[in-house]
């Protein structure tokens, strides 16, 4: 990094504001600063990182060297802090979900307009290698239009969060639960390759994590334009396994995310011709994602989740959780 690189303020140094610190740092393109109300976070920040970290971002937003913002805040607090940086001219990138309604995406979009600046949603499965591989042979045409498609996810989520019952997870209002936390990444991905929701039916339930009462299982199907979509997630299974299927006029895509491989099976054959896409650790897909974010920054090509995009996801979150409310089809 070089002293004329930008900077970027993290708003929210929890869990995933860590993982945006790092992976910022990471790129060798950025500097950091970090923003969290708790001084012991701040100071951890400091000492882990060497960055700065205030308790007020506001002021943060004179410094012209600080070019853009990422808002890692819960998620009932993302549309009013993303605005502000838009309207002082910042670049912004916004953590998932987007949003808890959609009451204020239009001042957003209008923000981001009037500012003339680049802003994102971190729907991170966008950097996933074997899921953008698989994306570009599916959009290519070769098997036809997808008609059906078919999501299996699953993790023991107190191994990978163990905090679940102390942060937003536990709260729908603050963007908890299994539908608003996971099955949004899912779906969001799924919109990305073969277009957006129409049509949600959705079940959910509690049913195994402690110290809970938010669902952490959920079934639901889903249509997407001419595509038949199935989802089915918990957060308990002992197995952490991600599967996508995808089923097209003359042949099949599968992808699966744990074994870091995709595949092809043709009509008529009788193997799957599988095609590796390493992924070294977890960090690798953020460190993307923040690269991709400082190419948008600078008016690059990027495969970053746009605004539009994470609007239309909203959408499904919502129609989501309403058609459990309400036990019935809902169109978002």
């Amino acid at each position: 990094m070089s002293a004329s690189d930008p900077s970027v303020l993290v708003i929210g140094c929890g869990s995933i504001g860590e993982r945006h610190v790092r992976t910022f740092l990471a790129t060798g393109r950025a500097g950091v600063v970090g923003c969290d109300s708790r001084a012991a976070v701040r100071e951890d920040m400091t000492n882990r990182y060497g960055i700065e970290a205030v308790s007020d971002w506001v002021p943060v937003l004179e410094n012209p060297a600080v070019s853009g913002v990422v808002i890692a805040t819960p998620a009932q607090s993302h549309m009013e802090i993303a605005i502000r940086c838009l309207q002082a001219g910042r670049h912004v990138l916004i953590e998932k979900p987007l949003a808890l309604s959609l009451a204020d995406t239009d001042r957003l979009v209008a923000a981001r307009d009037r500012a003339r600046r680049f802003a994102g949603v971190a729907y991170v499965l966008h950097f996933v290698p074997a899921l953008q591989a698989a994306r570009q042979f599916i959009q290519a045409g070769s098997l036809g239009p997808v008609r059906h498609v078919a999501v299996n996810t699953g993790q023991h989520f107190p191994f990978f969060r163990p905090a679940y019952r102390e942060i937003y997870y536990r709260d729908r209002a603050q963007g908890g639960g299994a539908i608003q936390d996971a099955l949004t990444h899912m779906a969001n991905a799924i919109e990305w390759i073969v277009g957006p929701t129409t049509r949600v039916f959705c079940d959910a339930a509690h049913q195994v994590l402690e110290g809970v009462t938010v669902e952490d299982t959920v079934n639901a199907t889903a249509r997407n334009g001419p595509a038949l979509v199935s989802y089915a997630l918990n957060q308990f299974q002992a197995v952490n396994e991600t599967r996508w299927d995808f089923h097209a006029d003359t042949g099949s895509v599968r992808v699966e995310m744990n074994a870091q491989r995709w595949g092809v099976l043709a009509r008529g054959e009788t193997e799957w011709k599988w095609h590796a896409a390493p992924l070294a650790e977890r960090d690798q897909i953020y460190a993307a994602q923040a690269a991709a974010f400082l190419d948008g920054t600078e008016g690059k090509p990027n495969p970053l989740c746009t605004l539009e995009e994470g609007i239309q996801t909203l959408r499904f979150n919502l129609a989501a959780l309403q058609s459990w409310s309400e036990n019935r089809p809902i169109l978002p």
